[in-house]
C-alpha cells in the first residue's frame, strides 16, 4: 500500500513539472559599439611664401603688395621699414607684413605759392609752412622735394572734404610757384597763368603719386576746395580740365549730362532763385559733393565763397561766387558722376 502511494505521488510530480510552459532564458549579449566615421581631415593648405624683405646696407624694404587692392589694402613700402628698438628686446619680422593695412596718403592737394621761386623756397623750408613738393618756374626738369611723403607737411591747415577733416594728416601737398592774383579797379581778382613746363611737371608728379597711393579722382583737390572760406589757390588759371583730358587726373563733368541739367536749371533760376528752400537745396548739393558748407537757406558769405571755389575748379570762365544756371547744372552733373560711396 505504501509502495503504491509513492508511485502515484511520483507520477503526479512528473506530470506537473512536464506540463509547465517553456520559460525562455535571458542571455546577456554585449552590445556591439557603433563606431562613428571620423570626418576626413583636409590637409592644411600651405600658406604661399611671402616675398622677402629686401635688406640694403642694414636698411630694410618691402616693395611688394600682398594685400587685396580692391579693398584699398596695400603692404608695399615706398621707403625703408621703420621699426622700434626696445631696450633688451629684439623686434623680428617673422610674420611681416600683415595684409590689413593701407596708406596714410589718401589725398593730393594742389596749391600756388603766391611768391617767386627764391622766396617760395625760403618760406616753404624755413618757416611754419611746408609742402611735400615744390614745382618751380625756372624752365628746368627739376622738382624739389621738401618733406618725406611718409610725414605730414603743413600745407592744408584747417580743412575738410566730405567726411574727412584736418587733411594734413592724410594728404600730400604740391606747391606750384605762381604769383597768385592782383585786384583790378572793380575789385575783381586777376590771376596769373601757369607755364606749360609747370603744368607738365605737375601732371607727371601727380600721376606718379596717384598711382602709387591709389588716390581716387574725388580726392585730387585744390586748396580752395578744402578751405573755401579762406583760400583761392591754385585759382581759375590752373588747367584742371587739361589734366583730366590729357592725363586722367582729377574730376570733370560730362558735357552731355551737364546740358541735360542745364535745361532744367534755367527754369529754376527764373522762378526760385531767392526761395530759402531752393538755396538750401543748392547748399546741400555743394555739401554732398564734398564742400564744408552748412546749409542755411540764405545766400550768406560762406556760401558765396564756396561757390567761388567751385567755379575756380569747374567753371573758371566765371568765378563771381554767384550761383547761376550753368554752375548749378555742372554741380548736379558732378554729383551724379561722383557719388559718395
Amino acid at each position: 500500500m505504501r509502495k503504491t502511494l509513492y508511485i502515484i505521488g511520483l507520477s503526479t510530480c512528473v506530470f506537473s513539472c512536464t506540463s509547465q510552459p517553456n520559460v525562455k532564458k535571458n542571455t546577456y549579449k554585449p552590445k556591439t559599439p557603433v563606431v562613428q566615421a571620423k570626418p576626413a581631415v583636409k590637409p592644411a593648405t600651405p600658406e604661399p611664401p611671402k616675398p622677402k624683405i629686401i635688406s640694403d646696407h642694414g636698411v630694410e624694404f618691402f616693395t611688394t603688395n600682398i594685400a587685396d587692392p580692391t579693398k584699398n589694402d596695400n603692404t608695399a613700402s615706398y621707403g625703408s621699414i621703420v621699426s622700434a628698438k626696445p631696450a633688451g628686446y629684439k623686434v623680428v619680422k617673422t610674420y611681416f607684413p600683415a595684409i590689413a593695412q593701407n596708406f596714410r596718403q589718401r589725398y593730393l592737394i594742389l596749391h600756388y605759392t603766391a611768391l617767386p621761386d627764391d622766396k617760395s623756397i625760403t618760406v616753404l623750408t624755413q618757416q611754419a609752412v611746408s609742402a611735400h613738393y615744390l614745382v618751380n618756374n625756372t624752365g628746368d626738369n627739376e622738382i624739389y622735394q621738401l618733406v618725406d611723403e611718409n610725414k605730414r607737411s603743413y600745407h592744408a591747415g584747417v580743412s575738410s572734404w566730405r567726411n574727412d577733416k584736418n587733411l594734413n594728416d592724410t594728404s600730400i601737398g604740391i606747391e606750384i610757384v605762381n604769383t597768385g592774383y592782383t585786384t583790378d579797379g572793380s575789385g575783381k581778382r586777376i590771376f596769373a597763368a601757369f607755364s606749360d613746363e609747370q603744368v607738365r611737371k605737375v601732371a607727371a608728379l601727380a600721376k606718379d603719386i596717384i598711382i602709387r597711393y591709389q588716390i581716387p579722382a574725388t580726392n585730387v583737390l585744390a586748396h580752395a576746395d578744402i578751405a573755401p572760406t579762406r583760400k583761392q589757390d591754385p585759382g581759375p588759371m590752373f588747367p584742371w580740365k587739361k589734366l583730366y583730358d590729357e592725363y586722367q587726373i582729377g574730376m570733370w563733368y560730362d558735357e552731355a549730362t551737364k546740358q541735360n541739367f542745364f535745361d532744367l536749371a534755367q527754369l529754376d533760376f527764373t522762378t526760385r532763385y531767392n526761395e530759402p528752400s531752393f538755396i538750401f537745396l543748392i547748399q546741400t548739393a555743394l555739401q554732398k559733393f564734398g564742400y564744408g558748407v552748412d546749409p542755411s537757406g540764405q545766400w550768406d558769405d560762406a556760401t558765396k565763397k564756396t561757390i567761388e571755389a567751385f567755379q575756380y575748379h569747374f567753371r573758371p570762365q566765371n568765378y563771381s561766387g554767384i550761383m547761376d544756371a550753368e554752375t548749378w547744372a555742372i554741380l548736379q552733373a558732378l554729383n551724379q558722376k561722383y557719388p559718395i560711396k
